[in-house]
């Protein structure tokens, strides 16, 4: 019957959000609390709390930059990527691949080229008619923008977002976007810093009282929590590690487009190898560039085993799962090639179903969503044609030399010395080693990752071992062959000797024949006589003249 009163309205208003108000208070003096001990449950019911407090004030600064370490500290960075992507720098996306989406992925693209830098104020401050979002034309551009500071309208209680996010981005693989929110977190926390040093006085001053954002700690390794307050000396140290990873890679890269493919691979090595580990991001893009240059040198071995590890730690790289298909096609193992394809062929399915590429936004892709459609027709078509090889019995002429890189005609001690040269480099219990030389974006991921290499790794040994049986068995033939071909021609050799011999010994006798014709010499009876001797003469029959020789002849 009776009517509210407006006054009375106000009052519960007022009331409701007084009590609003104070249960978030308590929720972040709690977490506070139980994120001070340091201890994974503890912060994991921080970070229940936090949530709890942002259900009733969902732009409440604190909360959010309470959640932002909780997260960090659980070591969850997609989360926080996830949370914060809005001012990621590179996170701008492309004007032509919002018209091959649909509205609503249109409007959330449109939402993200206005990239939100540092906020001008916690949410009691936030007023709906000003506007918080700075507009972008380029990556470079925002970049630029980010690292020289421009907004310098943004108070204290917003550099946390470049810390934060720059350790998030750094664990996942985003290096330049990690350099440049460390870098503008670092000069931000130094100005505000000079800022309120000049009101304090000499007896006060302590760099203990550096006015940085948060007990946040900057770590590499994927086992260790962050434990201790952020200072200069680790953002320094934690600068420098990107940077030098960024020097190797930009050096590796132009090496490969340089066709220095042995340099590019070393700079490559040196990355993948370090005594440091690097992000899994990172790391399976340096993996995926290495195959490329072992692609490029001949040595597909290689190629296929840094495709393996790209794919175990990335089972979504289009690239990778491209580029060993197209290996095993070189090859003529065809099976293999037929299965990548299909899976390939299956990754452009959900991409044109999801209407979005793989993987979160922040995600890097080397390709564009407008170019899928018409690589899924390519695929198909050679998929077709793969199918129709393997029916007509293509399957059993693998190009094994080309596998283990050997020339045709290679010798036994070749064969052998390259065959034990693969096998200690891509032996099934030597498959996970990589692994403890990176950072896993999730704890969760070691198991999977593990069996993905472990698979691919066990694949690749096994046609190893056929290939290496193929061709010893090919060399085995050949020698025996070869054997055969000696043995032969041995005896050839001794019968052709044989037949010289008989011919030089008839010769021989022919020749021993016609000069005892030619010289013969007949011998007797020595007689004064001339009369006697030619009766003697006649009596033999023999009737050709003979050559006298008159000497001292006398009668």
């Amino acid at each position: 019957m009776a009517v509210t009163s407006p006054g009375l309205t106000s009052s519960e208003k007022k009331h409701w959000w007084l009590t609003n108000r104070k249960m978030v208070e308590k929720y972040i003096k709690d977490a506070r609390n139980l994120m001070g001990s340091q201890e994974q449950s503890e912060i994991a019911s921080a970070l229940s709390l936090l949530d709890s407090a942002l259900a009733l004030s969902p732009r409440f600064e604190q909360a959010l930059e309470l959640k932002a370490r909780a997260l960090l500290y659980l070591r969850r960075f997609k989360d926080v990527a996830d949370m914060l992507q809005d001012y990621i720098p590179s996170l701008k996306m492309a004007s032509d691949d919002s018209g091959s989406l649909s509205s609503e992925s249109s409007s959330q693209h449109l939402s993200r080229e206005r990239v939100k830098l540092l906020g001008s104020g916690n949410s009691s401050s936030y007023s709906p008619g000003r506007d918080p979002s700075f507009k972008c034309f380029s990556v470079s551009d925002l970049k630029k923008k980010v690292m020289a500071g421009l907004s310098k309208n943004c108070d204290k209680e917003g550099q946390w977002r470049y810390l934060i996010l720059g350790q998030a981005c750094c664990h996942l693989g985003l290096m330049e976007d990690a350099m440049a929110l460390l870098q503008t977190g670092k000069r931000l926390a130094s100005a505000a810093f000079r800022r309120e040093s000049i009101c304090w006085s000499d007896d006060s001053f302590s760099f203990s009282n550096v006015p940085v954002s948060g007990d946040i700690t900057i770590t590499i390794a994927p086992s260790m929590p962050p434990r201790n307050p952020i200072d200069p000396e680790s953002v320094n140290q934690l600068l420098a590690q990107i940077k030098l990873l960024l020097r190797r890679k930009t050096a590796a890269l132009a090496a490969l487009d340089a066709g220095l493919y042995s340099e590019a691979i070393r700079h490559f090595t040196k990355i993948v190898d370090g005594r440091r580990g690097a992000p899994q991001g990172f790391l399976a893009e340096c993996y995926m560039h290495r195959a490329s240059a072992y692609r490029a040198a001949g040595r597909i071995a290689e190629s296929i085993a840094d495709c393996n590890r790209t794919l175990a730690l990335d089972p979504a790289c289009i690239q990778a799962l491209d580029t060993r298909a197209s290996l095993l096609e070189t090859i003529r193992c065809l099976p293999d090639c037929l299965h990548d394809l299909e899976h390939l062929k299956l990754l452009y399915n959900s991409v044109l179903r999801d209407r979005k590429l793989p993987g979160p936004a922040w995600k890097r892709h080397n390709m564009r969503y407008r170019e899928i459609p018409g690589k899924l027709c390519a695929l198909t078509t050679k998929i077709q044609e793969l199918k129709q090889r393997v029916a007509s019995g293509e399957t059993g002429n693998v190009d094994y030399y080309a596998l283990i890189g050997l020339r045709r005609g290679c010798s036994r001690s070749e064969l052998e010395r390259a065959h034990l040269l693969l096998c200690l480099k891509h032996k099934p219990d030597k498959a996970t080693n990589f692994i403890e030389r990176c950072e896993l974006a999730s704890d969760g991921d070691l198991d999977s990752v593990k069996d993905r290499s472990k698979m691919s790794a066990l694949l690749l040994y096994r046609l190893l071992q056929k290939g290496y049986t193929s061709v010893m068995s090919t060399i085995m033939d050949e020698e025996a062959a070869e054997k055969q071909r000696k043995k032969a021609a041995a005896a050839l050799q001794v019968a052709q000797a044989q037949v010289a011999v008989a011919i030089q010994v008839q010769q021989a006798q022919e020749s021993k024949l016609e000069s005892e014709k030619n010289n013969s010499v007949f011998q007797g009876v020595f007689c004064r006589d001339l009369a006697v001797v030619g009766n003697l003469l006649s009596q033999v029959g023999f009737n050709r003249p003979i050559t006298v020789k008159y000497e001292a002849l006398s009668c």
